[in-house]
């Protein structure tokens, strides 16, 4: 049952708010927003908030790319789901609501990323499929050591050691995530010095995004505020460090719940159902444009490596971590729940609006085509042959933004979902972050990632 506007002012109440941040993420995958006050915020719920349309077009160096129509001269609306109320721990009297960005009429203006994820769920229920999903991210804790950003803590991978020596932030973390609704799995000491990875719990696609959102935004602020450190969330922040990934785990289900679409008992081989493996199909035909969406920074296709557990082909496997598409071994018991899949080409600068929506129309191609998936990799791409590479239909992903850009605007499913606006814009802001990148030097463009994401 949804929440009311009236209960979510009632709550804010309770919980001695002051400010509600009215949050989005915008096109370049940045988290932007306005605090709204509690005295105002049942008027502001009901009318949205202004922003100038040119907002979209600001990129994540904080520049302005012309897009024509998304010239700095009207307004959009900044329209909150009272479903997505929660309050920031880590801050004073402070709550906030994740947003869409709609028209005067409250109609989608044309650039409204979670609107697109929208479509795309209720293209998926047309279907009879319910998307369920999670993102299982990878950070960085640092801080500034004579001048310079250096990792903070280490240990052997996966150690107590290693956990012991940030327990005290990562007990934090956890804590304000709990606070605000998400359901934390695990939290691991991962393969990087100050990396660390937080999986939370699956749920229905638009929550899975919202919950991405507010889990960068907690991470972050809990590390700097409380603790003075920097979280970073960019996909390769230090040249020596493993890369950081936003896995996506997903499953496909009934519209009642009851039943995991993927699961086939009698499967065996062919590891999947007939929907399953129609689904993975569609994600691979579409995964060179959809990487644009699911890895859409400069700084993406550093990690993008060859033995890197990241997923640098057009590749998929049972447990197999160097394929970009991994199916995931089930676990006893629970074999019909459990059955997922993961995209590991997909790291937390995205934005979970545009990843997530992606995703779900390139594999829904495959099951409106009937698309059958090319024999799943069983080793490591990067030494099989030639011939196995073939029947396996591997391929090298896009080795940079610029090559998957081209891509994703020759795709003739993903690119025309996105609507004109919205996919000039992405073409503009991205292009624009490209020129002004490849202008520094490695170092200085790891940083700025670090910095924004």
């Amino acid at each position: 049952m949804s929440a009311t506007i009236e209960e979510v002012v009632e709550r804010a109440a309770e919980d001695d708010v002051r400010l509600v941040r009215f949050l989005y993420c915008d096109p370049s995958g940045v988290i932007r927003g306005k605090a709204v006050h509690i005295d105002h915020l049942a008027s502001r719920m009901r009318s949205g908030v202004g922003v100038t349309r040119g907002q979209n077009a600001i990129n994540m160096l904080d520049a302005f790319v012309p897009v024509e129509g998304m010239e700095p001269v009207g307004e959009i609306r900044i329209v909150p789901d009272p479903d997505t109320y929660g309050r920031l721990p880590w801050l004073p009297r402070t709550a906030s609501l994740q947003c869409d960005q709609l028209d005067h009429d409250f109609q989608d203006w044309g650039a409204c990323t979670r609107s697109f994820l929208k479509r795309a769920i209720s293209a998926a229920e047309g279907m009879g499929i319910e998307v369920m999903a999670a993102f299982e991210n990878e950070f960085y804790l640092a801080h500034v050591v004579d001048g310079r950003i250096e990792p903070y803590q280490d240990g052997p991978v996966y150690s107590s050691a290693g956990m012991d020596r940030v327990a005290h932030v990562m007990d934090d973390i956890l804590s304000a995530l709990e606070v605000q609704g998400l359901d934390v799995e695990q939290s691991i000491n991962e393969y990087g010095p100050g990396q660390q990875e937080i999986s939370i719990r699956y749920g229905a696609a638009l929550k899975a995004a919202d919950d991405q959102v507010r889990f960068r935004d907690t991470v972050r602020g809990v590390a700097e505020v409380r603790h003075a450190l920097i979280c970073s969330l960019a996909a390769k922040p230090f040249a020596q460090g493993v890369g950081s990934g936003a896995h996506v785990h997903f499953s496909l289900w009934s519209r009642d719940g009851r039943r995991n679409l993927m699961y086939d008992a009698a499967a065996g081989d062919r590891l999947l159902s007939e929907t399953g493996r129609q689904f993975v199909a569609g994600v691979l035909e579409h995964l060179p444009a959809l990487v644009a969406l699911t890895c859409p920074s400069f700084n993406s296709y550093e990690r993008l490596q060859p033995n890197a557990w990241a997923g640098s082909t057009v590749s998929w496997g049972f447990d197999n971590r160097e394929c970009t598409v991994r199916v995931a071994s089930p676990f006893r018991g629970r074999e019909m729940e459990s059955t997922n899949v993961e995209l590991k080409a997909c790291d937390p600068s995205c934005n979970p609006y545009l990843a997530l929506g992606g995703l779900i129309l390139a594999g829904l191609d495959g099951v409106e085509r009937g698309l059958e998936p090319p024999e799943p990799a069983r080793v490591n791409p990067a030494r099989m042959s030639d011939e196995q590479r073939q029947r396996s239909g591997i391929r090298p992903l896009p080795g940079s933004l610029r090559e998957a850009l081209v891509e994703l605007q020759a795709d003739e499913v993903l690119f025309p979902a996105l609507g004109d606006l919205l996919g000039r814009c992405l073409l503009g802001v991205r292009s624009a972050e490209i020129e002004a990148l490849e202008q520094m030097t490695p170092e200085q463009a790891r940083m700025a990632h670090l910095r924004v994401f």
